[in-house]
């Protein structure tokens, strides 16, 4: 759920109830729905204008996270949206009541609009796990 540089999931953004749609995974939940929202993304979001996250899904490891995505974009348009109406029947961006922790936050679109992620904590590399192999073996 928390990993090192933020909440991992699985997310949807969309432009309208029943619109365009993009599913993602990432490492960082609110800084990457925040990146989408205000068109700093280059590629399909930002050409269909997808800024409202209209679902998400929160995982322990982004293996998981990254195993959800690929599930979930095998499905057909109607179950996707079948998935995101049954969290979010109405299709209302998530992304307020995300950021402040599940408080319902204002409703003005702007409260967020000069947010910014915190500072990134220098990451730590790790072993690879038994029976990996690198480059140098």
């Amino acid at each position: 759920m928390v990993g090192r540089d933020g909440l991992i999931g699985v997310y949807i953004m969309a432009n309208r109830m029943h619109g365009a749609i993009y599913i993602g995974v990432t490492s960082d939940l609110i800084a990457r729905a925040d990146q989408h929202r205000r068109g700093v993304v280059e590629g399909f979001t930002r050409r269909y204008g997808l800024k409202r996250l209209v679902w998400y899904e929160l995982h322990e490891t982004i293996v998981d996270a990254i195993q959800r995505e690929k599930s979930l974009k095998r499905y057909a348009r109607d179950w996707k949206a079948n998935l995101i109406e049954a969290m979010n029947p109405d299709w209302s961006d998530l992304f307020p009541t995300l950021v402040s922790g599940g408080v319902e936050a204002a409703p003005d679109p702007d409260i967020y609009r000069d947010w910014t992620p915190g500072e990134r904590a220098t990451p730590t590399l790790r072993p690879l796990p038994k029976g990996w192999r690198t480059d140098e073996s």
